[in-house]
């Protein structure tokens, strides 16, 4: 199954990384139209360790994979990743409602 990422909910405070402030992400299955809301760790752990994908759609209609990272504090979390390069294509995402 593969999923679109559509929006993002961020946690308040500081965060060194603006990734981890991520703390829900809202997503559609663009073959069945079911959609849902999943918690940062959730998504690292369906995507790192049952093999799900996920992306985000820009503007343009390019795709960006969304992968796995953890941070030198031991934080899961998950960004975009494209032509072997990390991006921000999450961060640039509408807050979810």
């Amino acid at each position: 199954m593969s999923v679109r990422i559509t929006c993002i909910s961020k946690a308040g405070g500081n965060h060194d990384n603006p990734h981890e402030a991520i703390s829900h992400l809202g997503w559609t299955n663009e073959e069945t139209r079911e959609s849902g809301k999943s918690t940062r760790l959730e998504m690292y752990n369906w995507i790192k360790d049952k093999g799900g994908y996920a992306y985000v759609r820009d503007s343009a209609g390019n795709t960006v994979r969304v992968g796995t990272a953890v941070s030198t504090r031991g934080t899961k979390y998950v960004r975009t990743y494209r032509d072997k390069v990390w991006t921000d294509n999450l961060l640039a995402l509408r807050e979810c409602a």
